[in-house]
């Protein structure tokens, strides 16, 4: 192809100049009152296309005919800055959508739209793109440290909430990959959700937490416009869920489990059941924990589920049971909660006592306040609210099943 090439219609005319050393682009030329206009463009078909249309234009006369003289000037100069923006950014905007979205813009502002604009930067954050999947990870590996002990202290995290967390932001990352987190929208977060439908309505609002608690994360990192209104998606809306039937242990069960349990086991199973501490929290304990303290159970706040100090009474039949360790030391549980919950298993098989999650506290919780009537006596107990325990397990048991549960002692010395 011999350039410059020459395009025309009737009696306009255009010119097409090829790219030469180190202007890597394709150059127009043509004569609009008078003077001579150049514009830019990266490739042949760009130019020819662009080319075309010029030529026609200046056949119809479509500037010149209808503008005066300065109107001409203006709209030279207007064009000229509009190809400068195209060179500088590679974005191509015609003179009526500039001019358009120009006068749009003041027209909803009191004040000149240069003005608007230096005002919007100096108080709303630069939003960086990040993929999505890259934002995830930077966020569950900063959590991980949390999971690390320093200097022999409970670590801030549990790994068991870190691994959960780690799971769902995977699943939410998977689903949209290669999807910059400034690009999402609310219908994102529909479709997210609409793939949950597997989990429960409770499961559910913790996915939803999770996802929130990382686009408020995402926002700090500038990840994410603080105005951004994920959160009102239609599947971000918390469900009522269903607790369902609190269910427990009951008296002779508690009883087969403690006599059938080996001399590891038989500890957390009391502190469960006739004391209403947790199973993480009892794992965590010491014997000095257990019996440093005359008639009570001394919880730090860094081994109690909500970093609360509580004391907790022991009961008689709960320091029957716990008499033949007196003169243990160290921690009462040395391996993981997973081989627990195995050995807890196979406990319970040639017992045939069905599973019950959380089955010894909710015992004990609904026991202690069948007994005693008091909902503030047995929250401060078992390290939770009055309205918890007024809610969960009022009129579950009589003062007669409480007095059978409390009154489980051991057969013979272990």
């Amino acid at each position: 192809m011999k350039f410059p090439v020459t395009v025309e219609h009737r009696t306009g005319t255009v010119k097409i100049y090829a790219r030469s050393g180190q202007f890597g682009y394709y150059r127009m030329a043509y004569t609009i009152a008078g003077k001579r206009q150049m514009q830019t463009f990266k490739t042949y078909s760009e130019a020819l296309e662009a080319a075309k249309k010029k030529a026609k234009e200046i056949h119809e006369n479509s500037f010149a005919a209808t503008l005066t003289g300065g109107q001409a000037k203006d709209a030279l100069a207007a064009l000229q800055r509009l190809e400068a923006h195209y060179k500088a950014k590679g974005q191509r905007i015609s003179l009526n959508a500039a001019v358009g979205d120009y006068l749009e813009a003041i027209s909803r502002l009191n004040i000149p739209l240069s003005a608007a604009v230096d005002g919007y930067l100096t108080t709303v954050a630069t939003v960086n793109r990040i993929d999505l999947a890259a934002a995830v990870k930077e966020f569950v590996d900063g959590r991980e440290v949390e999971t690390k002990s320093v200097n022999g202290k409970r670590p801030e995290m549990s790994k068991n909430y870190f691994q959960i967390t780690k799971l769902w932001l995977g699943w939410f990352e998977k689903t949209f990959p290669s999807t910059a987190v400034c690009d999402l929208t609310k219908e994102h977060l529909d479709m997210f959700m609409a793939g949950r439908n597997h989990l429960a309505a409770k499961s559910k609002n913790h996915l939803r937490a999770t996802v929130k608690m990382f686009l408020n994360w995402c926002i700090k990192k500038d990840y994410l416009s603080a105005n951004h209104r994920l959160l009102d998606a239609d599947g971000m809306k918390r469900q009522k869920a269903d607790g369902g039937e609190t269910d427990f242990y009951r008296p002779d069960e508690l009883k087969s489990m403690l006599d059938a349990a080996d001399a590891t086991m038989r500890p957390i199973i009391a502190l469960q059941g006739l004391a209403g501490i947790r199973l993480q929290e009892a794992q965590r304990l010491t014997w000095q924990d257990v019996f440093g303290t005359a008639g009570h159970i001394a919880i730090s706040s860094t081994k109690s589920k909500t970093r609360s100090r509580r004391l907790v009474e022991i009961c008689p039949a709960l320091a029957a049971w716990l008499e033949p360790y007196r003169q243990h030391q160290g921690q009462l549980w040395t391996q993981s909660r997973d081989t627990y919950h195995a050995a807890f298993v196979e406990l319970r098989k040639p017992l045939k006592i069905a599973a019950r999650k959380n089955g010894m506290r909710h015992g004990f919780c609904t026991y202690h306040f069948a007994m005693h009537g008091n909902e503030n006596l047995t929250a401060a107990q078992a390290g939770n609210s009055p309205t918890v325990i007024h809610s969960a397990y009022k009129g579950l048991a009589t003062k007669a099943d409480a007095e059978k549960w409390f009154a489980v002692t051991p057969t013979k010395t272990t």
